[in-house]
């Protein structure tokens, strides 16, 4: 990745969110059995909305955030496969944390798709700890927190 930047994303974006995003969340499809949430996602009104954040010129990671009141929901991370191994998905989840400690809130919390095993790996590494199992709909999730101590 040529640029570190983790930025707002702005209407000009949309096109690339949609793509990183569908890169990103393809390879699932056949696992699950169904299409993940984030690549049904309005991405025009998220961006709108404020809570999508892009970094790489061209793009190639983004996280789509909610501020709550309790803590920050991380509702989607996205590397494109092209950029995997660059430390983008580190980075941006690093970003994440600061942003929700800028916003003042305590926690980070999201969740994943049980059957995307790789992120059981991941997310235990940098410190979150599943909290609950819960199927919703077509979808079987955990549901993990982060405490910003």
């Amino acid at each position: 990745m040529t640029n570190d930047e983790i930025r707002p994303a702005v209407a000009a974006d949309v096109p690339a969110v949609r793509a990183v995003t569908d890169a990103a969340y393809e390879p699932y499809v056949a696992r699950i059995g169904v299409r993940p949430v984030p690549m049904e996602a309005d991405h025009a009104a998220d961006v709108a909305a404020g809570k999508v954040f892009v970094t790489g010129r061209p793009v190639v990671g983004l996280v789509v955030v909610e501020a709550r009141p309790d803590h920050l929901f991380l509702d989607s991370i996205a590397v494109h496969p092209d950029a995997h191994g660059r430390g983008v998905g580190r980075r941006l989840l690093e970003w994440v944390e600061a942003h929700a400690r800028a916003l003042g809130l305590p926690e980070v919390r999201l969740y994943t798709n049980a059957m995307m095993w790789e992120n059981q790996k991941i997310y235990p590494r940098f410190g979150y700890e599943v909290v609950e199992r819960r199927a919703e709909g077509p979808y079987d999730r955990l549901h993990y927190r982060k405490p910003l101590v």
